[in-house]
Order: structure tokens, then sequence, then C-alpha cells
């Protein structure tokens, strides 16, 4: 059977096997115990092959599309005792790993890329290490760092819990159907930090603040949820602020 790939899930299946593979081996294993994965929209399963191959993962799915999952259970039976047929953004994922930690992956579908790692953060101390391919141009904001015009509000959340590496860049004529835009393959492994040194909501609401109005300086953005920076942010705008910075001025907010 053929999966016709879907618009409105933003279905693009990647062709390339060496691709695939490439992607499957960029998740790095350490320790002695083999690591649960739960890889994100197993598709046509170009990526799930190469995970099941691997002896140090102990793999779970979760798909949504059921042409998908009948194409899975055709023509690679053996994940299906583990592929979960679920919206992946609805589901609490301690209940698919009771047991403890695991890590992600996945070929995300670009329209709910950035609520994938949203959620991610919710279970950021559960996942010590995500590998996702996603639009080239989300890819570099999340990886992007203080004064770069890519940096925003997913950059500073997730590198206050994560170390983000941009791997390499996918052209648009491996996937079937072509997107309209480059893809980059990014991998996420667990920082050393424990705790945020500010209220967690209030880092949130401040960093949201700061980028919602970007061309404006910290005293005028955060004035809007009625806030005021210290002087030595006041005059900042939010890409020149680092990860520290913005734990520094919501505990001196929260004063």
């Amino acid at each position: 059977m053929r999966v016709k790939p879907k618009k409105n899930l933003g279905q693009h299946f990647l062709a390339n096997d060496g691709i695939a593979m490439r992607i499957a081996d960029s998740l790095v294993c350490t320790g002695d115990a083999r690591m649960n994965v739960l890889e994100i929209g197993c598709g046509t399963g170009a990526l799930t092959k190469h995970l099941l191959r691997r002896g140090d993962l102990l793999l779970k799915g979760i798909e949504i599309d059921g042409e998908s999952i009948a194409y899975l259970r055709e023509n690679l039976p053996e994940i299906m005792p583990r592929l979960y047929e679920a919206d992946f953004l609805k589901t609490d994922l301690r209940k698919i790993f009771p047991e403890g930690n695991f890590c992600i992956i996945g070929n995300f579908p670009y329209n709910i890329s950035s609520q994938i790692f949203f959620k991610i953060l919710e279970y950021k101390d559960s996942v010590p290490q995500v590998v996702g391919m996603l639009q080239k141009e989300v890819a570099e904001r999340l990886a992007s760092g203080p004064g770069n015009k890519n940096y925003g509000i997913l950059s500073v959340l997730l590198q206050a819990w994560y170390d983000i590496e941009y791997l390499f860049t996918v052209g648009e004529n491996e996937f079937i159907p072509p997107p309209k835009v480059k893809s980059a393959v990014i991998r996420l492994r667990r920082n050393g930090r424990t705790v945020l040194g500010c209220e967690p909501d209030r880092f949130r609401q401040v960093v949201k603040a700061a980028f919602n109005q970007r061309r404006k300086t910290l005293r005028n953005s955060l004035r809007a949820i009625g806030l005021e920076p210290a002087e030595q942010f006041a005059g900042l705008r939010p890409e020149q602020m680092s990860v520290e910075d913005f734990i520094s001025l919501t505990s001196q907010t929260q004063k």
C-alpha cells in the first residue's frame, strides 16, 4: 500500500535513506543501559527502521495518521507492539514511559514544531536528549545565541535547559512531496541546570513580553506587562540579552 502525504498533518516523507540513517545515528547513547526513545510521527518508517536496528535503543513510536499506521503494520510490524496511535501534543508522555527518562527523535511536522518544543519543556527533567528535523529557519532560531537576528523566545526558553547543536541541512528534494523550504537537523542535550534561579512562569512571561516587542528596549516592552527592569537592562533590546541575563532580570523584577 502507499501512504498519501496529508497537507493538514504537515507530512513530507523523507526519501533519502542515507539522511535517515544519519539522523538516527545523531542520537548519542551514553552509559551501559539501553536508552528509551520516543519517535514522533513514524510515518512510513524511514527513520524508524534505522532506530530499530540500533541495539542500544528501546524504541517506542507515536503516530496520529491511521493510514501510516496501517502501512507500518504491513511493512514494519516489529514496531507495532510499541506504537501508540495518538496526538503527541495531547498525550501524557509519562504514561508511555512510566519507568523514567526517555529521549525524543523525529522528523517534526513544520506546522507544529514549535508546539512540540514547548511540550518538551514540560518534560525537561525526563528528556535528556532530543534530535529533530524541522524547518531550517526554525532550527537556526533555536540554536542562535544573543546578537543574532534569529534569536528569540524559544531560543532562550530552550537554552535555559539544553545545549543546542545545529547538525546539518537537508534540501527540499529529499522529501515526497518536496517542501518549499530547506530543513535542518538539530540536537538538544540537557545541560547541568537543575534550578532556574527565578520563578519559571515569570521567566516565560518576561521573555515573551521582551521578544513580542523586540524592536523596543526592555524598559518599554516590560512596562506593557507592569514590570520595571533594573537600570542595567532597561536600555537593552531582547536580542542583546543572554539566558543568564534574562534569569537575572526576572529575579530582580520579582523583588
